[in-house]
């Protein structure tokens, strides 16, 4: 594993896949091997996981890198304009067709063509890249020739293509054929490790030349702990935000302009008083030594002797309180 994790990092291909947690790893961890057949590939993760970033791994990780990468968002176009934009179309073809065009089926030639939001291909678009993907010809709208695509395809989705199969809404025989290889990009919410590293390497890209900003303890904390949604994304615009509100540079809670998270559980109505009082005394001590393990590890920078020994505590037992926090030494390891 440490040789593999080593050759993902020291290549370009997978450099902006920022992250060193079991899920993540264990996610792209078949990149090289997947990019290196020419069967189609299927990426499957919520919004905001990083599918075209995994797309394009496994293109330039691929023996097509010196050609084309060309991406289409499948959810974008109505369905006349992606057939078009797929497959081009001659002169005369329709009104106002003054001039051939060339489809991105034939811009990606030797390449990748990645479709990204498959789920919301129509059925014919499905019965044409069907035969795409089949027979490897394509035939641009109006022409009677056919025409060669060599191209391979990698698809992506946010949504369960086996429940629109089930509902009939797209093609089995599609999914069969694009599902050969299959890459599924962990939620953010489960690589909670990977957080902190991904929101610095985002202060870092984003980072105007003429300042220097870092995150306080409590904009660190407060980003372990939300649910993040958009997940990847989401957290970049949270970043890019703080970069824009924060003063002194610090990035703090407040600056990251994150919404608070409305399902946390909260004591039931039917609770005695002395009951809610203990719940939410249990939340508050919660909450404070989260706070407090977060600022520990961070002034100690990952170094759990060394902060076991400020906070007086044996290095087992804090061991054990940041396992139960889901906090991680090693994300407060990395320079900022």
């Amino acid at each position: 594993m440490e040789n593999l994790v080593k050759h993902l990092r020291d290549h370009h291909a997978l450099a902006k896949l920022i992250g060193e947690s079991p899920a993540f790893l264990k996610a792209i961890e078949r990149v090289p091997l997947i990019a290196k057949t020419e069967s189609p590939v299927l990426i499957t993760g919520e919004t905001g996981t990083g599918k075209e970033l995994a797309a394009r791994a496994v293109h330039y990780l691929s023996p097509r890198a010196p050609f084309p990468f060309v991406a289409v968002n499948c959810g974008s176009l109505t369905e006349t304009l992606l057939e078009d934009e797929l497959f081009g179309h001659e002169r005369g073809a329709f009104t106002n067709a003054d001039r051939c065009r060339r489809g991105l089926i034939a811009e990606a030639m030797h390449g990748t063509l990645f479709l990204d939001e498959i789920d919301s291909l129509p059925p014919k678009a499905q019965s044409d890249l069907l035969r795409v993907i089949q027979e490897k010809t394509f035939r641009a709208i109006g022409s009677s020739q056919q025409q060669e695509a060599d191209v391979r395809i990698v698809a992506a989705t946010n949504k369960p293509l086996e429940q629109q199969m089930a509902a009939g809404s797209f093609r089995p025989d599609l999914y069969y054929r694009l599902a050969v290889f299959s890459i599924r990009l962990p939620p953010l919410r489960d690589r909670v490790e990977d957080i902190i590293p991904l929101a610095k390497h985002f202060l870092s890209k984003h980072m105007p030349s003429d300042r220097i900003m870092v995150l306080t303890a409590q904009a660190c904390s407060r980003l372990q702990s939300c649910k993040w949604p958009g997940n990847v994304r989401e957290l970049e615009n949270a970043i890019i935000r703080g970069i824009q509100y924060g003063e002194d540079g610090r990035i703090d809670t407040e600056d990251l302009g994150l919404a608070l998270d409305t399902d946390e559980p909260s004591p039931p109505s039917s609770l005695s008083s002395a009951e809610s009082l203990r719940t939410a005394k249990k939340q508050v001590v919660a909450a404070f030594e989260r706070d407090y393990l977060i600022r520990l590890m961070s002034e100690h920078h990952g170094n759990v002797s060394k902060a076991a020994s400020a906070a007086k505590k044996e290095r087992r037992d804090l061991g054990k309180l940041l396992k139960r926090h889901r906090i991680y030494p090693e994300s407060f390891r990395l320079s900022g």
